[in-house]
């Protein structure tokens, strides 16, 4: 294999992640499984068996609507990914385990700490999805009357991150960890501080109270494709999600955000870009094509709009299929909730004829999970095409949250792996090491590794007097 490709596969702890609907058929009632812990168990070790990278936890802390929603079960109920981390990492070796984590639900030092923690106890595998929420319910969740405005939301995930970061890298200097028992000394004191952060939402004195973990800092996740989106991600992220619909709409992403990171003095290298592929797998493409049809037959589209009115503020309940995307677009246009919702889903089809209607353009949208049907062969094309336009890697979405694994794993892993597109073995070391194939820190010209401590050397002495 020439370069390393990324396979994270995707995950949410609930009934119906993605595949809206397809729990009524003998195959899906699988999803019934999805409060219990053995059959994540399984599939951590699948994964594992495949050598996929990562397994990549989706959440949300919110509900799309309180009817369609939560009748079909669609991302609803939903566990914290927070509480199955240990026992995930107890059951493999090598699988990174990523969590989606949003800035609303939890207070920074709080959430340092349950990441630092995790990263000592899978022994430097934890990566963290960072998300802004965009569900409305989800800020009334936490007490807030609507949801925060779109680039505000940014910076204030901003200094979040930036909490973190002076807690991960900066609290504790190398060396802190002595264990010297002549001395009588079992952390050095002075290399140990307060990170006294002052800012416009929170102040949080330190130190940390976690020593550092084999990562330190958890890989970094993030998907945005605004303007502050990506910008963003050229600050603080590692891996991030295109929304490209084609390998030639990815080409012209990754050259955004390349441009862009050199212009903030990183290296492009350093911020892996990776796409979603969601694919129905069969032993003839006619069959593939046969169980895609029987997908799209179940899905219940008042879910499957329930889910994209949700997470864009607009009721597309109420617009008449015949209605162009273009109209769609102009009406929406002026709207707070257009950057994190319509706009998201043109962002993500980039080359969607904008004279299609609104009810065809559903109905194709609709085919997610399963939106490619193939043989492992045409699969393995079809990841070829993404390699060669210059993605890094894929988050592979299932048909169904637990029991579509096997399938990928025996059929279509061997095929990749036969043909260099997947690795057979897994690298040493911690998440970072193995996808970097570097080391387990934060590249040196990270934004985290740069930041310091606010006014160090003239606020230490009055912070250590506290």
């Amino acid at each position: 294999m020439t370069r390393h490709l990324i396979y994270n596969g995707f995950l949410h702890l609930t009934p119906n992640h993605h595949s809206h609907g397809y729990w009524r058929t003998p195959e899906g009632q699988i999803q019934y499984g999805y409060s219990k812990l053995d059959p994540y168990i399984h599939v951590v070790k699948t994964l594992e068996r495949g050598r996929f990278d990562t397994l990549f936890i989706a959440d949300v802390s919110g509900v799309y609507d309180f009817e369609h929603s939560i009748r079909a079960g669609s991302q609803f109920p939903s566990a914290d990914p927070i509480t199955i981390v240990s026992a995930l990492g107890l059951a493999t070796e090598h699988l990174g385990l990523a969590v989606t984590s949003n800035i609303i639900q939890s207070p920074p030092f709080a959430f340092a700490r349950q990441l630092s923690s995790l990263d000592h106890y899978t022994n430097g595998r934890v990566g963290w999805n960072i998300v802004t929420s965009y569900l409305t319910n989800g800020f009334q969740n936490f007490g807030y009357d609507d949801i925060v405005p779109h680039d505000e939301r940014y910076r204030w995930a901003q200094e979040y991150l930036d909490v973190t970061y002076k807690l991960w890298e900066h609290s504790w200097e190398d060396g802190a960890v002595l264990h010297d028992v002549a001395a009588n000394r079992f952390f050095d004191r002075d290399r140990i501080h307060r990170i006294n952060h002052i800012g416009e939402r929170y102040k949080v004195a330190g130190p940390h109270i976690v020593e550092p973990s084999p990562q330190r800092t958890p890989v970094l996740f993030q998907a945005g494709n605004s303007t502050a989106g990506r910008e963003f991600a050229v600050r603080n992220a590692e891996v991030t999600f295109l929304p490209s619909a084609t390998p030639e709409a990815a080409a012209r992403d990754i050259a955004i955000l390349n441009d862009l990171a050199r212009q903030n003095g990183r290296d492009p290298r350093s911020l892996k870009k990776i796409v979603t592929l969601s694919t129905v797998i069969g032993s003839t493409e006619a069959e593939a094509k046969r169980k895609q049809a029987y997908l799209h037959e179940y899905t219940d589209f008042d879910a499957f709009q329930a889910f994209l009115s949700g997470g864009s503020g607009i009721d597309y309940f109420n617009i008449p299929p015949e209605t162009t995307l273009r109209e769609l677009k102009e009406q929406y246009d002026t709207s707070e909730h257009v950057r994190s919702g319509f706009r998201r889903i043109l962002e993500r089809n980039p080359d969607v004829d904008l004279d299609s209607t609104w009810g065809g353009h559903l109905v194709k949208t609709a085919l997610l999970p399963g939106r490619f049907a193939g043989t492992p062969e045409q699969i393995a094309d079809e990841v070829q095409r993404w390699a060669d336009a210059g993605v890094d890697g894929f988050n592979v979405v299932p048909i169904t949250t637990l029991g579509w694994w096997d399938e990928w794993v025996d059929h279509v892993v061997p095929v990749l792996q036969a043909r260099g597109l997947a690795q057979t073995e897994y690298a040493p070391g911690t998440l970072r090491e193995k996808l970097f194939r570097t080391g387990d820190r934060l590249s040196e010209s990270h934004h985290a590794r740069t930041i310091g401590l606010q006014n160090a050397s003239a606020s230490r002495a009055q912070a250590e007097a506290l």
